[in-house]
Protein backbone atom coordinates (compact mmCIF):
# COMPACT_ATOMS: atom_id res chain seq x y z
CA UNK A 1 0.00 0.00 0.00
CA UNK A 2 2.49 2.72 1.24
CA UNK A 3 5.98 2.14 -0.21
CA UNK A 4 9.11 3.74 0.80
CA UNK A 5 12.64 2.65 -1.31
CA UNK A 6 15.64 4.92 -0.34
CA UNK A 7 13.92 7.78 0.70
CA UNK A 8 15.41 10.89 2.19
CA UNK A 9 13.44 13.83 3.43
CA UNK A 10 13.83 17.01 4.73
CA UNK A 11 14.98 20.99 3.99
CA UNK A 12 17.22 20.48 0.91
CA UNK A 13 21.11 19.59 1.08
CA UNK A 14 19.78 18.35 4.94
CA UNK A 15 18.58 14.86 5.46
CA UNK A 16 17.24 14.21 8.83
CA UNK A 17 18.19 10.44 8.43
CA UNK A 18 20.08 7.69 6.05
CA UNK A 19 18.12 6.46 3.35
CA UNK A 20 15.14 4.04 4.66
CA UNK A 21 12.80 1.29 3.35
CA UNK A 22 9.63 0.87 4.74
CA UNK A 23 6.76 -0.86 3.91
CA UNK A 24 3.03 -0.48 4.91
CA UNK A 25 0.77 -2.97 4.41
CA UNK A 26 -2.98 -2.00 2.76
CA UNK A 27 -5.27 -2.21 6.12
CA UNK A 28 -2.64 -1.42 8.78
CA UNK A 29 -2.37 0.84 11.05
CA UNK A 30 0.88 2.16 12.31
CA UNK A 31 2.16 4.89 14.85
CA UNK A 32 5.14 7.17 13.91
CA UNK A 33 7.26 8.16 16.94
CA UNK A 34 10.40 10.59 17.47
CA UNK A 35 11.84 13.12 19.27
CA UNK A 36 10.74 16.87 18.04
CA UNK A 37 12.73 17.71 15.05
CA UNK A 38 13.07 14.46 13.79
CA UNK A 39 10.97 14.89 10.75
CA UNK A 40 7.84 12.68 11.90
CA UNK A 41 5.36 15.71 10.41
CA UNK A 42 7.64 16.00 7.34
CA UNK A 43 7.62 12.30 6.60
CA UNK A 44 3.96 12.11 6.15
CA UNK A 45 3.77 15.57 4.00
CA UNK A 46 6.22 13.28 1.75
CA UNK A 47 3.72 10.28 1.88
CA UNK A 48 0.70 12.53 0.92
CA UNK A 49 2.35 14.34 -1.80
CA UNK A 50 3.18 17.65 -0.50
CA UNK A 51 6.40 17.64 0.24
CA UNK A 52 9.25 16.51 -2.78
CA UNK A 53 11.51 13.95 -0.99
CA UNK A 54 15.33 14.61 -1.18
CA UNK A 55 16.41 11.48 -2.56
CA UNK A 56 14.14 7.72 -3.26
CA UNK A 57 10.76 7.22 -4.25
CA UNK A 58 7.47 6.78 -2.39
CA UNK A 59 4.26 4.80 -3.67
CA UNK A 60 1.07 4.45 -2.68
CA UNK A 61 -1.18 2.41 -4.02
CA UNK A 62 -4.34 3.96 -4.53
CA UNK A 63 -6.26 6.13 -6.94
CA UNK A 64 -4.76 9.77 -8.03
CA UNK A 65 -8.04 11.39 -7.07
CA UNK A 66 -9.61 10.77 -3.58
CA UNK A 67 -7.29 8.11 -2.64
CA UNK A 68 -5.47 9.68 0.49
CA UNK A 69 -6.75 12.24 3.09
CA UNK A 70 -4.06 14.17 5.30
CA UNK A 71 -4.73 15.82 9.20
CA UNK A 72 -2.34 18.70 9.50
CA UNK A 73 -1.51 20.19 12.50
CA UNK A 74 -3.66 22.59 13.38
CA UNK A 75 -1.38 25.73 13.80
CA UNK A 76 -1.21 25.65 10.02
CA UNK A 77 -4.45 26.45 9.53
CA UNK A 78 -5.53 30.28 9.28
CA UNK A 79 -8.10 30.67 12.21
CA UNK A 80 -8.86 34.47 10.33
CA UNK A 81 -10.72 32.44 7.45
CA UNK A 82 -14.02 33.83 7.07
CA UNK A 83 -15.98 29.98 7.06
CA UNK A 84 -18.11 27.79 9.96
CA UNK A 85 -17.06 24.73 11.90
CA UNK A 86 -19.98 23.30 9.89
CA UNK A 87 -18.14 24.21 6.18
CA UNK A 88 -14.77 23.47 7.28
CA UNK A 89 -16.31 19.55 8.47
CA UNK A 90 -18.39 19.95 5.06
CA UNK A 91 -14.74 19.92 3.01
CA UNK A 92 -14.54 16.39 3.60
CA UNK A 93 -16.73 15.70 1.37
CA UNK A 94 -15.01 16.30 -1.16
CA UNK A 95 -14.23 13.85 -4.10
CA UNK A 96 -17.49 11.66 -2.70
CA UNK A 97 -20.69 10.32 -5.09
CA UNK A 98 -23.73 11.74 -2.55
CA UNK A 99 -26.93 13.46 -3.13
CA UNK A 100 -27.66 16.38 -0.97
CA UNK A 101 -30.04 14.64 0.64
CA UNK A 102 -27.57 11.83 1.81
CA UNK A 103 -24.82 14.80 2.34
CA UNK A 104 -27.01 16.41 5.07
CA UNK A 105 -28.13 13.48 6.58
CA UNK A 106 -24.39 12.08 7.00
CA UNK A 107 -23.01 15.85 8.24
CA UNK A 108 -25.80 15.62 10.74
CA UNK A 109 -24.53 12.37 12.10
CA UNK A 110 -20.88 13.40 12.10
CA UNK A 111 -21.47 16.67 13.83
CA UNK A 112 -23.55 14.34 16.34
CA UNK A 113 -20.34 11.71 16.60
CA UNK A 114 -17.94 14.65 17.58
CA UNK A 115 -19.77 16.19 19.95
CA UNK A 116 -19.90 19.25 17.43
CA UNK A 117 -23.87 19.74 17.70
CA UNK A 118 -25.15 23.29 18.31
CA UNK A 119 -21.31 24.94 17.19
CA UNK A 120 -21.86 24.88 13.15
CA UNK A 121 -21.93 27.70 12.40
CA UNK A 122 -19.41 29.06 14.85
CA UNK A 123 -16.51 31.08 12.99
CA UNK A 124 -12.78 29.20 13.74
CA UNK A 125 -11.45 31.74 15.90
CA UNK A 126 -14.13 31.11 18.05
CA UNK A 127 -13.32 27.94 18.68
CA UNK A 128 -11.54 26.51 21.07
CA UNK A 129 -8.46 24.15 20.53
CA UNK A 130 -10.47 21.42 21.22
CA UNK A 131 -13.38 22.28 19.38
CA UNK A 132 -11.19 23.02 16.06
CA UNK A 133 -9.18 19.33 16.48
CA UNK A 134 -12.65 17.45 16.85
CA UNK A 135 -13.91 19.36 13.72
CA UNK A 136 -10.36 18.06 11.72
CA UNK A 137 -11.45 15.14 12.86
CA UNK A 138 -14.61 15.15 11.75
CA UNK A 139 -13.76 16.31 8.46
CA UNK A 140 -11.34 13.05 7.89
CA UNK A 141 -14.90 11.42 9.21
CA UNK A 142 -16.26 12.09 5.87
CA UNK A 143 -13.79 11.32 3.38
CA UNK A 144 -14.18 8.00 2.00
CA UNK A 145 -10.35 7.56 0.78
CA UNK A 146 -8.34 3.91 1.67
CA UNK A 147 -5.36 5.83 3.17
CA UNK A 148 -5.61 7.96 6.32
CA UNK A 149 -2.52 10.11 7.12
CA UNK A 150 -3.32 11.60 10.70
CA UNK A 151 -0.57 14.31 11.95
CA UNK A 152 -0.84 14.57 15.91
CA UNK A 153 -5.05 13.81 16.07
CA UNK A 154 -4.33 14.00 19.76
CA UNK A 155 -3.16 17.98 20.06
CA UNK A 156 -5.61 20.00 21.99
CA UNK A 157 -7.83 17.19 22.94
CA UNK A 158 -8.40 16.49 26.14
CA UNK A 159 -9.08 12.71 27.97
CA UNK A 160 -12.25 12.19 26.72
CA UNK A 161 -11.64 14.06 23.45
CA UNK A 162 -8.64 11.53 23.01
CA UNK A 163 -10.51 7.98 23.81
CA UNK A 164 -12.98 9.43 21.11
CA UNK A 165 -10.24 10.35 18.63
CA UNK A 166 -9.12 6.31 19.15
CA UNK A 167 -12.60 4.93 18.87
CA UNK A 168 -12.64 6.72 15.49
CA UNK A 169 -9.06 5.68 14.71
CA UNK A 170 -9.88 2.09 15.33
CA UNK A 171 -13.39 2.21 13.30
CA UNK A 172 -11.83 3.28 10.28
CA UNK A 173 -8.81 0.57 10.43
CA UNK A 174 -12.17 -1.79 11.26
CA UNK A 175 -12.98 -0.83 7.66
CA UNK A 176 -10.12 -1.82 6.10
CA UNK A 177 -8.48 1.54 5.67
CA UNK A 178 -4.46 2.04 5.81
CA UNK A 179 -3.96 4.39 8.76
CA UNK A 180 -1.01 5.81 9.68
CA UNK A 181 -0.71 8.20 12.85
CA UNK A 182 1.86 10.30 14.28
CA UNK A 183 1.80 10.47 18.43
CA UNK A 184 3.73 12.08 20.89
CA UNK A 185 1.53 9.66 23.60
CA UNK A 186 4.20 6.57 23.35
CA UNK A 187 1.63 5.03 25.65
CA UNK A 188 -1.82 5.45 23.09
CA UNK A 189 0.78 4.61 20.41
CA UNK A 190 1.73 1.10 22.34
CA UNK A 191 -1.78 0.29 23.01
CA UNK A 192 -3.62 1.06 19.91
CA UNK A 193 -1.59 0.57 16.93
CA UNK A 194 -0.25 -2.63 15.86
CA UNK A 195 3.20 -1.42 14.20
CA UNK A 196 5.08 1.54 14.70
CA UNK A 197 7.83 3.39 12.80
CA UNK A 198 10.38 5.29 15.43
CA UNK A 199 12.33 8.03 13.22
CA UNK A 200 15.86 8.90 14.64
CA UNK A 201 18.67 10.47 13.08
CA UNK A 202 20.42 7.10 12.33
CA UNK A 203 17.83 5.57 11.04
CA UNK A 204 13.90 4.05 10.95
CA UNK A 205 13.14 1.61 13.23
CA UNK A 206 9.86 -0.60 12.07
CA UNK A 207 8.34 -3.39 13.83
CA UNK A 208 5.48 -3.90 16.84
CA UNK A 209 4.37 -1.79 18.78
CA UNK A 210 4.26 -3.52 21.98
CA UNK A 211 8.18 -4.69 21.27
CA UNK A 212 9.29 -1.27 20.69
CA UNK A 213 7.88 0.90 22.69
CA UNK A 214 8.20 -0.04 26.14
CA UNK A 215 5.23 -0.07 29.03
CA UNK A 216 5.61 2.85 31.04
CA UNK A 217 6.20 2.37 34.99
CA UNK A 218 3.02 2.79 37.12
CA UNK A 219 3.75 5.99 39.50
CA UNK A 220 3.49 5.09 42.90
CA UNK A 221 0.76 6.85 45.36
CA UNK A 222 2.72 7.74 48.94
Amino acid sequence: MITCTALRWGAPGQPLTPPIDLKLEKGSLTGVIGANGTGKSSLLKVIAGLQKPLAGNVSVDVPRRGGLSFLPQQQHLDRQFPISLQALVAAGFWGTQLSPQQRAQRLDAVLADWCLVGLEQRPLMALSGGQLQRALLARMSLAETPVLLLDEPHAALDEEGQALCWQHIHAWHAQGRTVVVVCHDLASVRHHTQQVVQIKSTGCVFGPSKALIRPQPQMQVA
